[in-house]
């Protein structure tokens, strides 16, 4: 039971640090504007100059604050 060489460089997109909006929308499974709702909560949107990106870093610590134990 290995992996194969396209199963690592899936995982390794996968770990991005930032996405833009549509890459993070698919990433995490979620709707466009949701996706942009969440990130905007979380602070964790960068703009420079025309290109918003979001910290993945930081949304997942945003959603781990809803965690059901």
């Amino acid at each position: 039971m290995g992996y194969s060489r396209k199963d690592v460089e899936a995982t390794k997109k996968m770990a991005k640090k930032f996405v833009r909006y549509q890459e993070g929308a698919e990433l995490y499974s979620l709707g466009l504007t949701k996706f942009q709702e969440l990130a905007k909560e979380a602070k964790a949107v960068y703009k420079i100059d025309k290109v918003v990106l979001v910290n993945c870093e930081i949304l997942d610590q945003y959603l781990e604050t809803f965690r059901v134990a």
